[in-house]
């Protein structure tokens, strides 16, 4: 095998929201509104921020409660609504890909790997992110909630987009943030390389990954390494 061809056969996974693209500006920005509507003091940057990850419902709940406005479960659908409405307009007004991403998607790329989207947002809302950022070309599928059975942490979501971007599930890895990829990766018996400037509650680090980066210049050698030998326990790099 050629030395620019060493990723092929290999499927990269991604998540979105706390992994590509640091979008909590946006998306707590979004929150804000709703709870201003409603009254509510806004809620700082650093404790909504691990919310993220889990899809709009899950960090407006979250959001409500930690206001101090439990939710009836009657009202999450209109502020659902009113939540996409008003991200979708602003989607990409502060949010940008984390430092390294784009460099190391090319570097993927240039090796032989396919790459994927495997995110529990929106489809429709990551492609218009996506195309915002100008990072749609780099992937070869873009698999969000409305486009799998399940969501992650259920395998099939990773299972959908690495079959999706053409790849098999024995060469394949998730890269992300959070227990949410963590499950899924573990699930489908893939790889997982997690970041540590991600959306989590549970620190990257407790959550045993193969590979744990802390930045994106790291992670094309984390994928080769990954891949040419399965080692045992997460490591640092």
């Amino acid at each position: 095998m050629a030395a620019n061809d060493r990723l092929a056969g290999a499927t990269i996974a991604f998540d979105l929201d706390g992994t590509l693209v640091d979008t909590a500006p946006d998306l707590v920005g979004t929150l804000n509104v709703l709870l201003a509507a409603e009254g509510l003091s806004p809620l700082p940057l650093a404790e909504a921020r691990p919310f993220i990850g889990r899809g709009a419902r899950w960090l407006i709940e979250r959001g409500f409660a930690a206001a101090g406005a439990p939710l009836d479960p009657a009202r999450i659908q209109d502020l659902f609504e009113r939540f996409i409405a008003h991200y979708e307009a602003h989607i990409a007004d502060e949010s940008r890909p984390f430092p390294g991403c784009v460099a190391a998607l090319d570097a993927l790329r240039a090796q032989g790997a396919r790459l994927a989207v495997c995110t529990n947002k929106l489809t429709g809302l990551s492609r218009t992110l996506l195309d915002a950022l100008d990072l749609s070309g780099h992937f070869h599928a873009v698999i969000g909630a409305d486009s799998t059975p399940a969501i992650k942490p259920d395998p099939r979501h990773l299972e959908a987009a690495v079959a999706a971007a053409g790849g098999s599930m024995d060469r394949a890895i998730l890269v992300g943030d959070a227990a949410t990829d963590a499950g899924a990766a573990r699930a489908a018996g893939a790889g997982l390389i997690l970041v540590t400037f991600g959306y989590t509650e549970t620190p990257a680090a407790d959550l045993a990954p193969d590979i744990l980066i802390d930045h994106f210049d790291l992670l094309p050698a984390a994928c080769l390494r990954l891949l040419d030998a399965c080692g045992a326990g997460p490591k640092q790099l």
